[in-house]
């Protein structure tokens, strides 16, 4: 009983330590913040560089699971790549945690299974089930980082299409004021950064390539490469149109942040038309159900104690 006692232990702090450990992952919108917040740039540096050297010891140590589920060549230039750099992990330390994770959990769930079954069901269950419950854990376990990424990329995409209109106003009102295209891009990405940081960050992205020599056009389509928007993608075309034919920026950025404005708007309305659709399964299921039972109960314990009885008796 002992020894039962600290398996479960140790599957339980195993099971609560790599939940700690995504949710830690998953908020680093508020560890960016709090970083930002901080007013000691030497602070702030050894921070950055702490966690440098965290990532650099996490990757040598899941370096070797990594290769088990990465493949052997030509990864770099697929779909997944692009994905990374949508999700905004751009680092080159993430596709080895990204991997090693999907040895990691393919081969932890399964395992945790088996523990379980030895612990507690002794073998209640056949062969061709454990067999379907492992091979069902290995592949939940395989595709969770793939659902991982797929939120932190849509995550990141919401963010930037709810930031892009603002960004667009502030780059209306510098090229209004006098300000060429790319210094207006670099003043909104210093002045966004309050209202999206992601948004921030693939503007100053942008600015980088135009002072490294790169043409505006081939920038501009790799900012909406990086963020895989539509709005962003349409943003981008109608700037190359504008710098090809020579027409008016200020008239087209306008046009374009009110067209955005209104797509953001339409957006917020088609949320709130569905509210009404999400609430019907939880209300027919679970508050249903409970206020039938407080408004019925009364009257069929009622009938229960007192019509019962008289057809019994008249029999």
């Amino acid at each position: 009983m002992d020894m039962q006692f600290i398996i479960l232990a140790l599957v339980f702090l195993s099971v609560t330590g790599v939940a700690l450990g995504v949710a830690r992952w998953l908020s680093r919108r508020e560890v960016v913040e709090q970083r930002l917040s901080q007013l000691d740039e030497g602070e702030t540096e050894k921070s950055i560089t702490g966690t440098s050297e965290w990532l650099a010891k996490v990757v040598k140590v899941v370096g070797p699971m990594a290769k088990l589920s990465a493949p052997k060549e030509g990864w770099e230039a697929s779909s997944l790549r692009v994905r990374f750099m949508q999700a905004g992990l751009r680092e080159a330390s993430w596709p080895v945690i990204f991997f090693a994770a999907k040895t990691v959990l393919a081969l932890l769930l399964p395992g945790l299974f088996v523990v379980f079954q030895g612990i507690t069901l002794g073998g209640a269950l056949t062969l061709n089930t454990n067999v379907l419950i492992l091979l069902l854990l290995a592949s939940i376990g395989y595709y969770l980082p793939n659902m991982v990424l797929t939120n932190l990329m849509r995550r990141r995409q919401r963010e930037l299409t709810e930031a892009l209109p603002d960004a667009l106003d502030l780059m209306l009102v510098c090229v209004e004021a006098g300000l060429g295209l790319d210094a207006a891009m670099n003043r909104a990405a210093s002045e966004i950064g309050l209202r999206s940081q992601a948004l921030a960050d693939e503007l100053n992205l942008v600015a980088l390539e135009l002072r490294m020599g790169v043409k505006r056009e081939r920038a501009l389509r790799n900012f909406a490469l990086r963020s895989g928007v539509d709005d962003i993608s349409s943003f981008v075309a109608m700037l190359v149109q504008s710098d090809r034919f020579g027409t008016n920026v200020a008239d087209a950025l306008r046009i374009q942040a009110e067209t955005m404005r209104t797509h953001r708007r339409l957006r917020a309305e088609e949320m709130a038309a569905k509210i009404p659709l999400k609430l019907l399964f939880p209300l027919i299921f679970f508050i249903f159900p409970s206020l039938m039972l407080v408004l019925m109960g009364p009257a069929m314990i009622s009938i229960y104690r007192t019509l019962l009885p008289m057809l019994g008796g008249s029999r």
